[in-house]
């Protein structure tokens, strides 16, 4: 059976966190471990630090701020944060990025608390995973200067446009694909877009518990999407990119193994 790493799990705050137990032998059981839980807020983070510890080598966890909490961002959340982020199992700066398709937070202040965890990752020598939408111009401009410098920087859930993507292929990023493909309403320009996504910057996830793949059948009886529904992700997207279900699972899986610093169950490709 192949090995998966679900790259984006919304677990602390989420539904998902009343079913740690079964959500995580459930995900292994299909194949999927370990889980990258995602850290939105500082409070956030360090409640999915004490929820990994208890879950050694099954979860790791991003610390950050998303956008939609930037606002909270303020004269103290730097030197929290690099205490947050030197715990053991915290793998990558974030959730951080741009949001102005809700706008949660003033866009000023989104592009500070942006900018201040990427020179703070830069600091660290530590990957980032990133978010945005509807912000291509000014999230591309920011993460430019930073770039060159960065260790990896990964956006998750990626939902652009082609001009997006050669943008983001240009900056060297990883990119994170969603059951957003799998949606024939919204996701038809995605499901064309996939196949040029270099195989060494592709990834996987099912952000869940949100974006449960449409196309599933049969449809499972909740509305929550899980970590054990991301071998279903990966065999749409190798279907897409005219590979077999094995040979892009395993790349996938190498590349989250090699951005994160995670020890692979296999040797690498």
């Amino acid at each position: 059976m192949p090995s998966y790493i679900d790259i984006a799990v919304n677990l602390v705050g989420s539904p998902l966190e009343q079913e740690c137990d079964t959500l995580i032998s459930d995900a292994a059981a299909h194949g999927v471990s370990p889980l990258i839980v995602i850290g939105s807020s500082l409070d956030e983070s360090q409640q999915a630090i004490a929820c990994i510890a208890r879950y050694p080598n099954a979860l790791y966890t991003t610390a950050g701020v998303h956008p939609h909490h930037a606002s909270e961002w303020d004269a103290t959340s730097r030197d929290r944060l690099i205490q947050l982020a030197r715990q053991p199992g915290v793998v990558a700066i974030g959730e951080c990025g741009l949001d102005y398709n809700r706008d949660f937070s003033p866009r000023p202040k989104q592009r500070e608390a942006f900018e201040a965890q990427l020179a703070l990752a830069v600091e660290l020598e530590m990957p980032v995973l990133m978010h945005e939408r509807d912000a291509h111009e000014d999230f591309a401009a920011i993460l430019q200067r930073y770039r060159p410098h960065l260790k990896g920087a990964l956006l998750h859930c990626f939902t652009g446009n082609r001009a997006s993507l050669e943008r983001y292929i240009e900056l060297d990023l990883h990119l994170g694909i969603t059951g957003w493909v799998c949606d024939e309403r919204r996701g038809q320009e995605l499901a064309e877009l996939v196949v040029d996504i270099p195989a060494e910057r592709i990834m996987i996830e099912t952000d869940s518990p949100y974006l449960l793949p449409r196309s599933m059948r049969p449809k499972p009886k909740s509305s929550k999407n899980k970590p054990q529904y991301l071998p279903y992700i990966s065999r749409v997207i190798a279907q897409l990119r005219g590979e077999t279900e094995e040979a892009f699972a395993r790349q996938a899986y190498h590349n989250s193994c090699a951005f994160f610093g995670l020890e692979a169950d296999y040797e690498p490709l």
